[in-house]
């Protein structure tokens, strides 16, 4: 079993910041791909920013420039810093992980519950 524990969201202001924080733990032996995805009410779950265990980064057209996406190998953890936020960016945001579990080596691909955050003036 692996699991992912988000922390932080909330609410905040147009222009404001927020930080996500996501850890995993469990019984894992590695982690490839590590990021976050969003869902807005009544949209489908799109990529928000990725980054994999090489420390390369993929993020979203709508939050490049804003949002930066960190990484923590040995603690196995993906932080997300949200800037100059936008009500657009009112979502549930979810942290997502491709796992390779043991004692399996079985490739496992997990998400965490999601936290809010709300963007409004």
């Amino acid at each position: 079993q692996v699991q992912l524990v988000e922390s932080g969201g909330g609410s905040v202001q147009p222009g404001g910041s927020l930080s996500l924080s996501c850890a995993a733990s469990g019984s894992i032996f590695s982690i490839n791909a590590m990021g976050w995805y969003r869902q807005a009410p009544g949209k489908q779950r799109e990529l928000v920013a990725m980054t994999t265990v090489l420390g390369s980064t993929n993020y979203a057209d709508s939050v490049k420039g804003r949002f930066i996406i960190s990484r923590d190998n040995a603690k196995k953890t993906v932080s997300l810093q949200m800037n100059s936020l936008k009500p657009a960016d009112t979502a549930v945001y979810y942290c997502n992980a491709d796992a390779v579990t043991t004692p399996s080596y079985r490739l496992l691909e997990v998400w965490g519950q999601g936290t809010l955050v709300t963007v409004s003036s």
